[in-house]
């Protein structure tokens, strides 16, 4: 084998081995020695000891919401993997979460993962972060924005598709009056699922807009519009903590209704396995904090970025019923799914 050979061979294995293609045993220094070692983004035991960096996280969460507990464990898993001083922080205010980003750049981090809920009040804060050089990657909301704002990359659910699935999925079930709760006004994700919804559900659909961030006033509003309007037979929540609400409500009204929900948590699988909610979309939460951080890493040390910088990577939709829950519940029970 001739020098060039061996050369393009080393090369070959280093590529591979910095997208975790291969284990790192297959990426020796006999392929190449230490220069492919070093290509290779110095991955040992799957590892990287790459220098360390810092990566911002800034969801809009709101206080209290367990979705966001598994995006948080999926991006710790990722940094903990990549060698990265991971800082989260949040806020369900728009022009908050925007001081969150200017603190970041402040902070001179090595990367930005963001949610755009509200895209327009996050504009300028993201395009102050990418003129400083931070590359900025989107997750979980904000699909209609990420490529107008110049993001590297977006991880998350189509919610217009979800939506649309969602609708579909209540024909099939005879569903004939659906009440879809939005727990956040304005967000464009949340808005987006319920107009989906529209799109395909051939029966009524009906939006009641709550204060998502108090629990017990979101039990009395869907309490008092189930006793208002008894045509209600389905009850659509955005969120796996509000499904466990509407539950309550529609104890609470002697409704008939039924209750399925967008998203997943621990206690929504155990719902659906007792029959309290049919049934849960799953845009898979963990998935998109892993994607987005790690995303950073790769970009940082090996140039690579998902989706051609034109597509975004979809992490759902994904039905989770009864007839196939138990598959999700061994996950769910270690708080990742």
């Amino acid at each position: 084998m001739d020098r060039k050979t061996r050369t393009r061979k080393a090369t070959a294995i280093a590529a591979a081995c910095a997208a975790g293609v291969l284990l790192a045993a297959g990426c020796s220094s006999s392929s190449g020695g230490k220069k492919a070692q070093t290509a290779a983004n110095n991955i040992s035991a799957g590892k990287a000891t790459t220098a360390r960096i810092k990566i911002a996280m800034i969801t809009h969460a709101a206080p209290g919401d367990t979705f966001w507990d598994l995006i948080r464990k999926g991006a710790q898993a990722a940094a903990a993997k990549d060698n990265i001083n991971l800082v989260y922080s949040s806020d369900p205010n728009a022009a908050n979460q925007a001081n969150l980003v200017q603190n970041a750049i402040d902070q001179k981090v090595d990367g930005i993962a963001i949610t755009l809920a509200k895209p327009d009040a996050m504009k300028a804060a993201v395009a102050k972060a990418e003129a400083a050089g931070i590359p900025v990657v989107g997750f979980n909301a904000g699909l209609s924005a990420w490529k107008s704002q110049k993001l590297l990359e977006y991880f998350g659910q189509d919610e217009d598709i979800a939506g649309q699935a969602f609708g579909t999925k209540l024909n099939s079930i005879g569903a004939k009056s659906a009440l879809c709760v939005v727990q956040e006004q304005g967000n464009v994700a949340l808005e987006t699922r319920c107009a989906g919804l529209k799109k395909t559900f051939k029966g009524k659909v009906q939006n009641l807009y709550v204060n998502g961030t108090d629990m017990p006033s979101v039990k009395s509003t869907i309490t008092a519009k189930l006793r208002q309007d008894s045509s209600i037979d389905e009850i659509v929540t955005l969120g796996g903590p509000f499904a466990l609400t509407a539950v309550q409500s529609v104890s609470d009204a002697n409704s008939k209704a039924k209750v399925a929900t967008f998203d997943l948590n621990q206690d929504v699988v155990k719902a659906i396995q007792a029959g309290t909610v049919q049934f849960a979309v799953d845009q898979q939460p963990y998935l998109q904090g892993y994607l987005a951080v790690d995303s950073l890493w790769l970009y940082k040390f090996n140039g690579n970025f998902s989706g051609g910088s034109a597509q975004p990577v979809l992490t759902g939709p994904a039905f989770v019923t009864k007839d196939n829950v138990a598959t999700i519940a061994k996950f769910a029970a270690n708080g990742t799914r």
